[in-house]
């Protein structure tokens, strides 16, 4: 008699464990994509600069820079070459206009080296406009010896210093 209670209450659990059992879904999941393969690529993957960018610019002239001697802003015919290709892409694009920064070296005094630098952004600007860019797409800035290019205080990093950069705005 003590074993019939026992298996009813063991046939109960097993009709309750059985009811919370869960049911298989009537649809099944789509099979996992293989993430392993080769990448496609989504969208525009060129690395060429953009046209008329200051990318373009440096990547298509000579050289953005051109060089002084010491206590010079004079443009010598090295330089006039690059600016002939300066120039010339200038010409591509007549709607970009151009700020010509003058530096230099660390050595002289601020007000010394903001004039200097003065005069080799003009000097640019003035042998850009002869060879046929418009005087009005070029301003001039000078930040004398306070954005240095190349860092010491050799004559290797004076040369470096002693600069005009031409730098495409819109």
């Amino acid at each position: 008699m003590t074993k019939r209670p026992a298996t009813l209450l063991l046939a109960a659990s097993l009709i309750a464990i059985a009811g919370c059992a869960k049911k298989p879904p009537a649809v099944l999941p789509p099979a996992p994509v293989d993430s392993t393969g080769p990448v496609v690529p989504t969208g525009p993957t060129s690395t060429a600069p953009v046209p008329g960018s200051q990318e373009d610019f440096v990547a298509s002239v000579a050289a953005d820079r051109i060089f002084f001697a010491l206590d010079e802003a004079s443009v010598d015919a090295q330089d006039r070459a690059t600016l002939q290709s300066q120039a010339a892409w200038l010409a591509r694009y007549p709607q970009k206009r151009v700020t010509i920064e003058g530096h230099c070296d660390e050595r002289g005094t601020r007000e010394y080296n903001l004039a200097l630098g003065e005069r080799r952004a003009n000097a640019t600007k003035n042998a850009l406009s002869a060879l046929g860019v418009d005087a009005a797409r070029i301003t001039t800035i000078s930040y004398g010896k306070e954005r240095p290019d190349a860092t010491g205080s050799d004559e290797d990093a004076y040369a470096k210093n002693r600069r005009a950069v031409t730098v495409t705005i819109q």
